[in-house]
C-alpha cells in the first residue's frame, strides 16, 4: 500500500509542526499539506485530495466540530481529531466521535517525552479503513420512548454482559446499548480511550440510553438495570466475588499494549460467570479481548462479534473470529438485540 496522505489542521504552528515531524518520521505516512483554519483546510482538501485529515478541535471562526460536520456531510473521509486533555476537550472529542471522527488523540502535556506516541499508528489505520463515510441526520439519535420509560416485556436472567471495543468504539457502543432497556443485564465494558474521556463518555451514555450507566468504580456491586464502564488509561477493570459480583480496579501493567485491556475484563468474567455471561467484541485495531473471548466460549458464554462490514476497523474482531471465540458474526445493527435475547428469562423462571 501507499504512504498514507495526511492533511494538518490546527491554528497553532507549533503544534502543526509537531504532528507534522511526527507523521513524516513514518514511512508509511506522507504529508502533503498544512492549514491553519478552517477556510484553508477546505480549501486544501479539494486541492489535494488527502486520505486523511488530523483535525484540531479548538480553532478560531470555525471550531474543529463544525467544520467536521460539513466534512461529513459533503465530503466524508477519514478524519482523526487532536483535543486538549480537559474535561471540555473530553466532551468535544465524544461528540466528534459521534459524528463521525475515525479516533481522536489528545495533544501532549508540557515534558511529554513522547509526544503523540501513537498519531502514527492511528493514521495509517484510518487510511486503510473500508468505512463508508456517511451520515445521516444529526449525531446519534435519543433512545426510544419504550426503552426509556423501560416500556417492554424484557426481564432479564442471571447473566452478565461484557463488551469490548477501541477505535470507532463510540458509536458502535451507543448503536448496541440504545437498544437496552432499562432493566437490561448487569453490563460491564472496556473501551479504549484516555482517561479523561471516559467521563464523559459514560456521562453522554448515560443521557442516551435507557439504562444508568457510570464509569466503573472499585467495589461497585453489578446490578440490573445498571452498566459500568472501565476508567480510562490507568486501571484495568475486572469482575469480581461469585456470591455478590462486583467490579474490581487493577493496578497492573498493560496487556496488549492496553490498559484498560479487554483480555483482562474478558478473562475475569469467563472465571466468575461461566455460562451465565455473554460476551460481545466490536470494532477495534489489533488483538485485545480475542483470546479473552475464547475463554468466556470456552467456559460456555454465548458470543458474539462485530463483522467486516460495519466496523470502522476489523482488527479485534477479526482476530476473535479467527481464533474461534466468535460463536456468532453479526452486522452492529443486529448486536443489541440479539445480545437480549440471550439473556432473557425463561418464561417459566429465570435462567
Amino acid at each position: 500500500m501507499s504512504a498514507a496522505r495526511v492533511l494538518v489542521v490546527d491554528d497553532s504552528a507549533t503544534m502543526r509542526g509537531l504532528i507534522t515531524a511526527i507523521l513524516s518520521s513514518d514511512p508509511g505516512i506522507e504529508v502533503i499539506g498544512q492549514a491553519a483554519d478552517a477556510m484553508q483546510a477546505r480549501q486544501a482538501i479539494k486541492d489535494l485530495d488527502p486520505d486523511v485529515v488530523t483535525l484540531d478541535i479548538e480553532m478560531p471562526n470555525m471550531n474543529g466540530l463544525e467544520f467536521l460536520e460539513k466534512i461529513m456531510r459533503l465530503r466524508p473521509m477519514p478524519v482523526i481529531m487532536v483535543s486538549t486533555l480537559t474535561h471540555k476537550g473530553a466532551e468535544a472529542s465524544i461528540a466528534a466521535l459521534e459524528i463521525g471522527a475515525f479516533d481522536c488523540v489528545g495533544k501532549p502535556l508540557p515534558g511529554d517525552p513522547h509526544p503523540f506516541s501513537d498519531l502514527a499508528d492511528k493514521v495509517k489505520a484510518a487510511a486503510r479503513s473500508q468505512r463508508k463515510y456517511i451520515i445521516s441526520g444529526n449525531k446519534v439519535a435519543a433512545p426510544s420512548a419504550a426503552n426509556a420509560n423501560g416500556a417492554s416485556d424484557y426481564r432479564a436472567g442471571r447473566k452478565i454482559i461484557a463488551i469490548g471495543s477501541s477505535t470507532g468504539g463510540v458509536e458502535a457502543l451507543i448503536t448496541v446499548l440504545q437498544k437496552f432497556p432499562a432493566n437490561c443485564p448487569p453490563t460491564v465494558i472496556t473501551q479504549h480511550m484516555p482517561h479523561t474521556f471516559t467521563k464523559s463518555f459514560a456521562e453522554r451514555l448515560n443521557r442516551l440510553c435507557a439504562p444508568a450507566v457510570q464509569e466503573a468504580t472499585d467495589g461497585a456491586r453489578l446490578e440490573v438495570g445498571k452498566i459500568y464502564l472501565a476508567p480510562g488509561g490507568e486501571r484495568h477493570l475486572q469482575v469480581v466475588n461469585p456470591s455478590s459480583p462486583s467490579c474490581r480496579l487493577l493496578d497492573r501493567e498493560p496487556v496488549n499494549g492496553h490498559r484498560p485491556s479487554v483480555d483482562v475484563l474478558f478473562d475475569s468474567v469467563a472465571e466468575l460467570a461461566g455460562r451465565n455471561a455473554v460476551g460481545v467484541i466490536l470494532t477495534g485495531m489489533g488483538r485485545d479481548g480475542a483470546s479473552g473471548l475464547l475463554k468466556m466460549r470456552h467456559a460456555g458464554a454465548r458470543t458474539f462479534g462485530q463483522n467486516e462490514k460495519t466496523c470502522v476497523v476489523y482488527g479485534m474482531p477479526r482476530v476473535a473470529y479467527e481464533l474461534g471465540a466468535v460463536e456468532t458474526q453479526l452486522p452492529l445493527s443486529s448486536i443489541g438485540e440479539e445480545v437480549l435475547k440471550s439473556t432473557a428469562a425463561r418464561r417459566e423462571g429465570s435462567e
